[in-house]
């Protein structure tokens, strides 16, 4: 009986280790006839199992400097490989860049699968009729008039955020920005997407959605660079991978927890519906609790989740970080906060409020000019990836289908052929006579065409106010102490990260 037990086990063992061969030939030879058609696209020479992941410094400053001395290099398009089969096509002009992204292929797999446990199929991640469908019913949550109501959410996150640059003034110490502005961002996120108002500007990091979305952020983009754990069933069997998951529930439970109230209180009497709406803005969560397609088909709760997670996640860390690397750009920088302030004074001249309206924001023009320069200088997005599947030209190369594309973003705005002294920090680069020289595809900090940020207007309208209301108040200048230091995540970070002084303005 033994020895029909270990002959069992020797046939299946032999059968799984065939079959892995098998697998593992088969992706060699796809491998090595993707590289024959993409054979005319220059690339530094990889390492036979490595690929040029050992060139690559790391996610860091060391790390930037190098993308734009490979960029320098190959400023049209370039190849990267990462590990011995993944084959990644790097566009780096903007006559390249548009070509793909004039497109709706579908996100790349090799990043986004990352964070789809955390994101589900969202607006992000979907693709085909899904993504068409769902793209259509969620775009009048993003109408102006839908975005007006959330002027007065963005002020009042604002005047905690102020409150807290006083206190730090008044003590005479530095604060951190990434730190209370990530609060902040959050703050406004849960407010607009489903009416939440939390402390979670007092608690700080102790508040646990913050430091679920911070530890899945830091997590993902470790995983990105060990390409051996790409697989999730490898992943969720590691210490981390299951810490991931673990944080994913939890940020899951939030919503879920939120939707179930609001699908309820729907179900109240007219009258109570009717008192409710009077009571608040429209939010989000409205929007796609009552979205309908032509057929009259609402969205699944689980499609409703998925949503919720995606607008909470690429409008939560994404904005924080433009508001952070701008406001460091500008304590760099006096002359430009001199002028930004200046600006203020005339619109709020004679008002009482300091609060940021509606109509004030077409008048910030020069703020618009910097906040647009520190989101070419810094890239608060690094990175988008896509996945053909059709074949795709660009410029004189033939893309096979199933091909991954990386459209690094802070690549595209630091090409030498495009931003001269692309390290220096220049607003009148985007003054209106500026960009009508240069094409649009070279300044794509939310991405472009029709998979573009569809929340694009409501980050900016959020990104000027805050960054108003603070400069209004105070003159910031970087703490001397405290070196800032990139670190690319999902989003791009400081190492430790950017203390800032406040000083109080005389006016």
């Amino acid at each position: 009986m033994a020895d029909i037990w270990m002959f069992g086990l020797a046939v299946v063992f032999s059968a799984c280790v065939l079959y892995s061969l098998i697998k593992l030939v088969s992706r060699g030879v796809r491998f090595w006839r993707k590289m024959k058609m993409l054979s005319d696209i220059p690339c530094f020479p990889p390492h036979w199992l490595w690929g040029h992941i050992l060139e690559y410094p790391g996610p860091n400053e060391a790390g930037l400097a190098w993308q734009r001395e490979h960029t320098a290099k190959f400023p049209y398009v370039s190849l990267a490989l990462i590990g011995p089969f993944i084959i990644q096509v790097l566009p780096s002009h903007p006559e390249m860049v548009k070509e793909i992204l004039r497109t709706s292929e579908p996100k790349g797999q090799m990043v986004y699968h990352l964070i789809e446990p955390w994101v589900g199929d969202g607006l992000l991640l979907s693709k085909g009729s899904k993504w068409w469908r769902n793209r259509r019913l969620l775009t009048p949550a993003f109408h102006f008039e839908i975005l007006k109501p959330y002027m007065n959410i963005n002020n009042q996150a604002s005047d905690i955020l102020v409150g807290k640059f006083q206190q730090a003034c008044t003590e005479g110490r530095s604060m951190e920005l990434f730190t209370d502005i990530s609060l902040l961002t959050l703050d406004v996120m849960l407010r607009c997407a489903f009416s939440y108002s939390t402390n979670c500007q007092t608690l700080g990091d102790q508040h646990p959605y913050v430091y679920a979305v911070r530890q899945m952020s830091s997590l993902a983009t470790e995983r990105f660079f060990q390409f051996w754990l790409h697989s999730d069933f490898l992943y969720f069997l590691t210490p981390k991978g299951r810490q991931f998951k673990k944080y994913c529930n939890h940020v899951h439970q939030i919503s879920a927890d939120i939707i179930k109230k609001r699908k309820a209180e729907l179900l109240t009497s007219d009258e109570d519906k009717t008192t409710s709406s009077q009571k608040r803005y429209l939010d989000f969560l409205d929007i796609l609790l009552t979205a309908h397609d032509a057929s009259g088909e609402g969205l699944t709760d689980s499609e409703i989740r998925d949503e919720v997670d995606t607008f909470l996640f690429e409008g939560h860390d994404t904005t924080s970080s433009a508001i952070c690397w701008t406001l460091c750009s500008l304590a760099e920088h006096p002359e430009h906060q001199r002028r930004i302030q200046e600006e203020l004074d005339e619109v709020l001249k004679g008002r009482e409020s300091e609060d940021i309206l509606w109509e004030d924001l077409p008048k910030l023009t020069y703020l618009n000019l910097c906040i647009k320069e520190s989101l070419r200088l810094h890239s608060p997005v690094p990175m988008v990836q896509r996945q053909t599947t059709q074949t795709l030209t660009l410029g004189k190369h033939t893309i096979p289908p199933d091909t991954l594309i990386n459209v690094v973003i802070y690549n595209i705005h630091h090409n030498p052929l495009i931003w001269d002294n692309s390290m220096e920090y220049r607003p009148d680069r985007f003054t209106l006579e500026n960009c009508e020289k240069r094409d649009p595809y070279a300044f794509v900090p939310f991405s472009a065409g029709p998979r573009n940020c569809i929340g694009q207007n409501f980050a900016m309208h959020e990104i000027k106010v805050v960054i108003s209301r603070i400069l209004y108040r105070f003159n910031l200048e970087l703490d001397p102490n405290h070196k800032v230091e990139k670190v690319i995540e999902l989003v791009m970070r400081s190492k430790n990260g950017i203390w800032v002084k406040a000083k109080p303005r005389s006016r």
